[in-house]
Formats: structure tokens, C-alpha cells, sequence
């Protein structure tokens, strides 16, 4: 599995420690130091099932005004611009892919109880 993660971020921090309290492996990677390119997050959002804008983190730049006008492909070319812009943390495994962390959710993902 991949972790992406904002070490910094105190909701990356916490699904850390449940992957991890749970004994789960995972490869780590910094989103800021190692943004996800246009591709990778178009694989991701066809994986995951949820509609793009559950990638996004609206405060920045007023996305929220600005998505309505875009393309899904203008879309994944702006969150490839800056790993910022792209909700985390974010788990790719086989067959999922989950953006933010709500642990009733991820446990039902990796089949925990």
C-alpha cells in the first residue's frame, strides 16, 4: 500500500499511527517533496470511485469557485501543480483508493474489525 501524507498534518499523523497500531504496511511518501503527477491521481480518482472533488482541498486558491469552469483533466493538471492542494492522507491499495482518514471507513477498506 502507499501512504501519502503532509507529515505535518495532524490527520496524517493520526492515520499513521492507526496503520501502524494495526500493524499494516505501507510505503511512505511526503506529498510536498513528491507531488502526485496528473496520471497517478487520474488512476486514483477512476480506483476510488468518488467524484474528483473528493481530492480537493477547496480553501486554496477559491477552487470552489474555479472547479465549476474546469475540465476533470484541467482538474488533475492543477492538483499535479502543488501536493498541497490534494486532500490527505491518501491509501492506495488493491482495489481502493481513500482520501482523509475516518477510521470506520479505512477499517472496512484493509477488512478490519
Amino acid at each position: 500500500m502507499l501512504f501519502i501524507e503532509y507529515p505535518k498534518c495532524s490527520t496524517c499523523q493520526k492515520a499513521k499511527k492507526w496503520l501502524d497500531d494495526h500493524g499494516i504496511a505501507y510505503e511512505d511518501r511526503h506529498i510536498k517533496e513528491q507531488n502526485p503527477s496528473a496520471e497517478e491521481l487520474k488512476a486514483w480518482h477512476e480506483k476510488s470511485g468518488f467524484p474528483l472533488k473528493k481530492f480537493l482541498l477547496y480553501k486554496e486558491m477559491q477552487l470552489k469557485d474555479k472547479l465549476p469552469q474546469m475540465s476533470e483533466e484541467e482538474q488533475y493538471a492543477l492538483l499535479a501543480t502543488d501536493g498541497m492542494l490534494v486532500k490527505r492522507p491518501v491509501l492506495v491499495g488493491d482495489g481502493f483508493v481513500l482520501t482523509g482518514f475516518k477510521e470506520s471507513i479505512w477499517a472496512e477498506a484493509l477488512g478490519i474489525k
